[in-house]
């Protein structure tokens, strides 16, 4: 059975974020030449999009991947890297972490974690959407798209047991 999916967030919406948190990052980052690494699989077209709009030069584009739902809709609690880069992309270096969503906290907590133990020159996170009310590790998001309510949500490289990832929207999985 399909899931019903119910729009929260156009691509019209999208995009005028994208445009607004890369005037933000070129303005913050205009004497600088950050990293910009993202969290694999769901921040890929999101990276991609903010990287196209930034005009700061950007010194590298890196990925790290984590543990995820699988094909689940609850977080497991915890959560590990599955494919980490080396010290010399990160040390030394202003480092963006780019997240499709904040959920419970735990995966960009991990992922700040493993990349602050690189001593990056700076490290600031970006992500599109935040769900506070699933908060589980407190986060702090420098750069932030949307707010978005309690339900599971699906877009724009944001995924349902792989589906849903090519919509260029964000809905929400309606559940009965």
């Amino acid at each position: 059975m399909e899931a019903k999916l119910v729009p929260l967030i156009s691509q019209a919406e999208i995009s005028a974020t994208v445009s607004r948190l890369s005037q933000e990052l070129d303005r913050d980052y205009r004497h600088r030449s950050p990293v910009l690494v993202g969290i694999l699989k769901g921040s890929f077209i999101f990276l991609a999009d903010l990287a196209r709009s930034m005009q700061t030069p950007i010194s590298n584009i890196e990925f790290i991947r984590l543990s995820s739902y699988g094909s689940s809709t609850v977080s497991p609690g915890k959560a590990s890297i599955i494919m980490g880069l080396s010290e010399e992309v990160v040390k030394g270096h202003d480092i963006i972490l780019v997240e499709d969503i904040v959920d419970t906290g735990i995966t960009t907590a991990t992922a700040l974690d493993f990349l602050n133990s690189y001593q990056p020159a700076s490290l600031k996170l970006c992500a599109l959407l935040d769900k506070p009310a699933r908060r589980k590790v407190p986060v702090t998001i420098d750069y932030l798209g949307f707010t978005v309510p309690d339900h599971f949500v699906v877009g724009y490289g944001i995924d349902f047991d792989c589906k849903y990832r090519q919509l260029p929207a964000i809905y929400y999985i309606l559940t009965e």
